[in-house]
């Protein structure tokens, strides 16, 4: 099991947050997302060997927010 932290630009509210959880907790190999909206973050831990850092970030992406 890994985990990272990922700073996630144009967090604003709530609708942001259910958007990011929602669709990373879809994916295989994902056992928690989490988003700090006061921090613009978002934890996750995952299995690596099910699924890879650039796949997360680009869901993330596709819900429209930028990954820094």
């Amino acid at each position: 099991m890994q985990a990272i932290t990922l700073e996630v630009a144009g967090l604003s509210c709530q609708h942001c947050v259910n958007a990011i959880e929602g669709a990373l907790d879809k994916l295989d190999g994902i056992h928690s997302a989490k988003v700090e909206l006061s921090a613009n973050q978002v934890f996750v831990t995952y299995d690596d060997s099910k699924i890879n850092v650039d796949t997360i970030k680009g869901k993330i992406e596709e819900q429209g927010y930028d990954v820094v």
